[in-house]
Parts: structure tokens; C-alpha cells; sequence
């Protein structure tokens, strides 16, 4: 008698305490899952061949080892490495569904696996429910780690296009200080070029250490004081032709970068070039900037560089405008469009001291 008892209970006991188990040490729901569908389909076809006899309360305790079961397999999807989940659940699921045997007996095996198969639909409610949140938090595990990809490599793109052009100028100084005999000017200058570039790595490290959103870097006002330390910096000199122009943070940023840009690669592929002609104002319902050095080539054809230029086109092929550069005669020119529309606000720039000594420094 202690037998059928044992045999009644012992199913549902199992399966209660393998949701338990797997809720608490999740690796261990597979074999949790398991190990209760193949006590559940050993009781089953016994009850159902007459081998174990009835006791009260068996039916209450199949029902709780049924929805249990059903738990484990909703449970086994949701948590489980796929690959052990695709025989755990089907496992658990099945045994769900053929608990009824142990107290119908159908007319037929079509009625069998008729009612087998309806009261199945519950196991299939619950892995669907365990794949469709799997399957949301997969989503958004994949956002975030989208997110944080574009974050880094728009940080990355600050980096190239402001740190290399003010250690570019820094080179262009230390260079200029020998030959002109004003070695203290120069040291100045570089101090302050190199306060620039330390002010953008602070940025970029307050961003990632305090995970805040991205913030313009520039404005169109430090267009000019850019083609000024340019004209500083070498022999190349700056013609900058500036129209009033209101435009929204985001659009001066992304221009201020675009000039930033030019001129850096001026100084690297260009080292020849006496002048730069630098034009900013509205053009064609947007803003426009043209920029044109002197600088001649020995070969023609397609310049050859590093990526900034093609990723600062592709940020402004993303806010809708255009960017081309191309050889002219004697020298290169660059063309931007940039539409006037606002773009989502930023937030304010870091508030880290070091950025707040290091935009306070002398533009040299």
C-alpha cells in the first residue's frame, strides 16, 4: 500500500521541487526538467496498465505534477542553452501532456490523442511564453550592445578627428619653434594644443566611466579660432570667409568637426600648401562649407589616407547632408552640406575639472 502512495505523490513531489530547484540554480533545469518527465512517464503508463492502483488524492496531485511539468518546460526554454533545452522541453512537455491517461481511459487511440493533444496546448502556451521572453531579452541584450557599439565608435571618431589634429598641431609648432628661433612661442602653443587634446580624452573618459550620452564637441564659433591656430601652426594660411549663420548645436558641432577634419588632413597629405580657402555660411536651405588648399600633388588621382574623412561622410550622409572631397587643379578641395533641421538635444558637456581647466585654456 506504501507503494501507491509513494507512486500517487512522489511524481508531483519531484516536479514541484525541480521548478524550485531550476528557478534557484538555473544551470541545473535541464536535468531538473529531466528528471521529473521520466519519473512522470514511468507512473503514467502504469496507472493507465493497471499496475499501480488509484489512492484519494492522486488526481489533485497529477493535476499539480501536470501544471508543474508544463512550468519546467516554459521555464527550460526561457533559461536553458538551446542546445540542452531542445530535449529537456519536448521531454517535460510530453509527460505534461499524457498525465491524463492515468485516469481516462479513452474509447479509441485517436480520443487518446485527442485529449493528450488539448491538454498539451497548456505545455505549448508555456514554452511559448518562455521563448517570446527569451526571445525579448536576446532583443534587448543586442540594443544595448548595439547602443554602446555606435557609442564607442562615434567616441572613436572624436579621438581621430580632434586629438589627432591637435597633436598635429602640437608637431606643427615644435616643428615651427627650430626654424623660427621662438622655441618659448611654440612651447606655448603646444601647451595649449595638448590642453585641447587632453580636454577631449577627459570627455571621452567622463562619458564612459559615468556611461552619459554622447555631447557635441565644437561649435561653429571655434571655427575661426581653428583656422587661426592653423595659420599659426605652419606656412599654409587660412582665407576664412564667415557668413552669420544661426544654426542649431548639433549642425555647428558636426560643421566645426568637418573643419577640424580638412584642415588635419591639409597638414598630413598637404605639407606643400601656402593657402587654404575656407568658406562657411547658408547655402541651398542649409549650411555650407567649402574648403580649398594650393597644396600640389605629385601624382593624380584618388587621395590616400587614413578613414576620417569617410567616416565623418557617413555621420553626414546620417544627418541627411553630404560631404565630397576631390582633386582640383594644383591642389584638393572638400564640400559639405549640412541641412539645418535639429536633431534630438544633448545633454550638456562633461563637468569634469580637467575639461573645464583645459576649455579655458589659451587658443594660442
Amino acid at each position: 500500500m506504501s507503494v501507491m502512495w509513494v507512486a500517487a505523490f512522489a511524481p508531483a513531489l519531484v516536479a514541484v521541487v525541480a521548478v524550485a530547484a531550476g528557478l534557484s540554480r538555473r544551470p541545473w533545469l535541464p536535468a531538473s526538467a529531466w528528471a521529473a518527465a521520466v519519473l512522470s512517464l514511468a507512473v503514467t503508463p502504469a496507472r493507465a496498465l493497471g499496475v499501480i492502483e488509484p489512492v484519494p488524492g492522486a488526481d489533485v496531485s497529477g493535476l499539480v505534477e501536470s501544471l508543474a511539468l508544463m512550468a519546467l518546460a516554459g521555464l527550460v526554454v526561457r533559461y536553458a542553452p538551446p542546445s540542452r533545452a531542445a530535449t529537456a522541453a519536448p521531454a517535460a512537455g510530453l509527460a505534461a501532456s499524457v498525465w491524463l491517461l492515468r485516469s481516462f481511459e479513452p474509447a479509441s487511440v485517436l480520443e487518446g490523442v485527442g485529449v493528450c493533444a488539448f491538454w498539451g496546448l497548456g505545455a505549448l502556451l508555456a514554452v511559448a511564453v518562455g521563448g517570446h521572453l527569451r526571445h525579448v531579452e536576446a532583443r534587448q541584450a543586442r540594443a544595448v550592445a548595439d547602443a554602446r557599439t555606435a557609442l564607442r565608435l562615434r567616441l572613436a571618431g572624436d579621438l581621430h578627428d580632434f586629438v589627432a589634429h591637435d597633436i598635429s598641431e602640437m608637431i606643427a609648432h615644435a616643428q615651427a619653434g627650430t626654424v623660427t628661433g621662438d622655441p618659448l612661442r611654440a612651447l606655448e602653443r603646444v601647451e595649449a594644443a595638448g590642453q585641447r587634446a587632453m580636454s577631449m580624452l577627459d570627455r571621452t573618459l567622463d562619458m564612459l566611466h559615468h556611461d552619459r550620452p554622447r555631447s557635441p564637441a565644437g561649435d561653429l564659433d571655434g571655427v575661426r579660432a581653428a583656422a587661426e591656430r592653423f595659420s599659426a601652426a605652419g606656412a599654409a594660411q587660412v582665407h576664412l570667409r564667415m557668413d552669420p549663420v544661426e544654426v542649431p548645436a548639433e549642425v555647428g558641432a558636426l560643421a566645426y568637426r568637418i573643419v577640424v577634419e580638412g584642415l588635419t588632413n591639409v597638414r598630413r597629405h598637404a605639407p606643400e600648401a601656402t593657402r587654404v580657402d575656407l568658406a562657411v555660411g547658408a547655402g541651398s536651405g542649409g549650411l555650407e562649407i567649402t574648403m580649398v588648399n594650393d597644396g600640389v600633388t605629385r601624382t593624380r588621382g584618388p587621395r590616400r589616407g587614413g578613414s576620417g574623412l569617410a567616416g565623418l561622410a557617413a555621420l553626414v550622409r546620417e544627418q541627411g547632408g553630404a560631404l565630397v572631397t576631390e582633386t582640383v587643379r594644383d591642389g584638393w578641395s572638400l564640400t559639405a552640406r549640412l541641412p539645418l533641421a535639429q536633431s534630438a538635444e544633448c545633454p550638456p558637456a562633461s563637468s569634469s575639472p580637467t575639461t573645464r581647466r583645459a576649455s579655458g585654456a589659451p587658443s594660442g
